[in-house]
């Protein structure tokens, strides 16, 4: 186990919703370390009004996660997530840290540390997690050879002609999840419908129909 840093880091909170924020900074008034909570608020709020950087950031990704940077405040960033397709979109986006959104105080005092010393820290649940391709990169467009093991198997029940549920079913996964991953499929693959994602996939030897 990590030891905690002989003086508490500045932290800044980071969520869209008040009633997380308060709620995170009672949960972390709470422990026995005494937070600095330098600064709370939405992300276009802080980033406008951005002083000396925090040690670190806890940001709240909410129930939705859609495409977009982490909190850009000068320090690295734990992001609160959903499910594990925000975890992905959340690594995307830039954050050091992984944790689910209803993690245990104690969890998430020592992630908080242990990003603040420049650590990666992932709950178990998302250890697995991959960050999702950002259609805004600048340079070489995702293609089937970046299809990750899960986004192949995901492929193979699209050949199936399973429903994003029955997808969602037969992974064990939520149906968001289940089509966080066909979205991601299809934009690797090019196209943007099932049907010619199948039979592009099949033209390329990737599934057999």
């Amino acid at each position: 186990m990590l030891d905690a840093p002989s003086s508490s880091p500045r932290l800044a909170l980071v969520s869209e919703d008040p009633l997380a924020r308060g709620a995170l900074a009672r949960v972390l008034s709470e422990q026995a370390e005494a937070w600095t909570v330098v600064a709370a608020g939405t992300q276009v709020e802080l980033e406008a009004t951005r002083g000396e950087p925090p040690d670190v950031v806890l940001w709240d990704t909410g129930l939705r996660l859609e495409e977009g940077a982490a909190p850009d405040l000068g320090a690295p960033v734990l992001a609160l997530v959903a499910d594990e397709a925000a975890g992905e979109l959340a690594l995307g986006a830039g954050a050091r840290g992984l944790l689910f959104r209803d993690v245990a105080p104690g969890m998430l005092g020592a992630a908080l540390h242990a990003v603040a010393r420049g650590l990666t820290v992932f709950e178990p649940g998302l250890s697995q997690v991959r960050a999702a391709p950002r259609s805004t990169a600048p340079t070489g467009a995702p293609g089937p050879d970046t299809l990750t093991p899960r986004e192949r198997e995901v492929l193979g029940l699209l050949a199936e002609g399973l429903s994003n549920k029955a997808i969602a079913d037969r992974l064990a996964i939520s149906e968001h999840t289940a089509k966080f991953h066909v979205n991601a499929v299809l934009a690797k693959l090019g196209v943007q419908r099932r049907t010619e994602a199948v039979v592009r996939a099949a033209r390329m030897g990737l599934v057999t129909l």
